[in-house]
């Protein structure tokens, strides 16, 4: 158990990969970081699948990365969850919004959007063309939720105070596509309140978007979990290890190598002798001695 406010309630992570292919160094950081948070806590590790975009979902990867999970030694509690399956949940979250009239439909184009906006931290910043208009809702729309100029602020436990005015640099972003698709931002947001989720640990390369999904828990009237934002691998280029840069899978022969790489690169310091040991044994030390504040702030 754990202390939130004046409450205790019980710590409950989760690992939430993309099936785009196998699990790679970079994914093996962040699924061992959430983890051994969770497990040091004396909580429970969910896994999600987050495979809510279907051109890019590889097919057979879901499999190829539970595997992997289980043969390095992370079991995770409950039943996998599938964000595929959910959208029931996220259908009911858009009609929640769109009572308190926070969305909107948008049927610009990526061109239309591109010629009239300025560049923000993850694109172009939507210029709310469609916002102080009544957009034809025959046509495919997009829905954007509206933001305001309101500071949202929180305290990540490696990187201290983070902050955004999401109308000035993100805009009102995107919650479902053209297409109908949901997107993350939504679906991140609805399943970590339906799965009681209290930490969440992940990528640094995620950090820029934790200010609109707490947008979205205040919105929606959800609590906000407790973030950790891990640094990323990179490269040779210094760039994200992913599908696109061809990163190379996990090496399964070498799993318990595997597993001290990544446990160094987060900071810790396991004993020489861990290398020459087994996975259960390593999973012990490595639980028993998580220093957070070991852990280097984003690359």
């Amino acid at each position: 158990m754990i202390l939130i406010g004046n409450k205790f309630v019980r710590y409950r992570g989760r690992f939430a990969p993309s099936p785009t292919g196998s699990m790679h160094s970079g994914s093996l950081v962040a699924a061992m970081g959430s983890y051994l948070d969770a497990k040091s806590n004396h909580g429970e590790w969910l896994v999600r699948i987050d495979d809510l975009d279907p051109p890019r979902v590889v097919p057979g990867a879901s499999k190829k990365i539970l595997t992997t999970l289980e043969k390095l030694g992370m079991e995770w509690d409950g039943e996998v969850v599938y964000q595929s399956q959910r959208t029931a949940l996220y259908q009911e979250a858009l009609v929640s919004l769109g009572e308190l009239d926070q969305i909107y439909p948008c049927i610009c184009t990526r061109k239309e959007i591109a010629g009239a906006s300025v560049m923000g931290m993850n694109g172009p910043i939507y210029p709310g063309t469609c916002r102080s208009c009544h957009a034809i809702r025959e046509k495919a729309c997009a829905w954007r939720v509206k933001t305001r100029d309101d500071l949202i602020a929180f305290q990540d436990t490696i990187s201290g105070s983070v902050s955004q005015r999401l109308s000035r640099e993100v805009g009102d972003f995107v919650l479902q596509r053209a297409d109908g698709v949901y997107a993350y931002q939504l679906a991140v947001v609805v399943d970590d309140n339906e799965q009681n989720i209290t930490h969440i640990v992940r990528g640094a390369d995620l950090q820029d978007s934790t200010p609109r999904q707490i947008y979205l828990q205040q919105l929606l009237g959800y609590p906000m979990p407790t973030y950790m934002h891990l640094p990323i691998v990179t490269n040779s280029a210094g760039e994200k290890l992913s599908k696109q840069t061809r990163a190379a899978p996990v090496d399964l022969s070498n799993g318990l190598g595997q597993l001290v790489t990544a446990l160094r690169f987060l900071g810790q310091q396991p004993p020489e002798g861990l290398s020459n040991s087994d996975i259960p044994s390593f999973w012990q030390w490595a639980i028993e001695n998580w220093q957070p504040n070991k852990v280097p702030r984003k690359i």
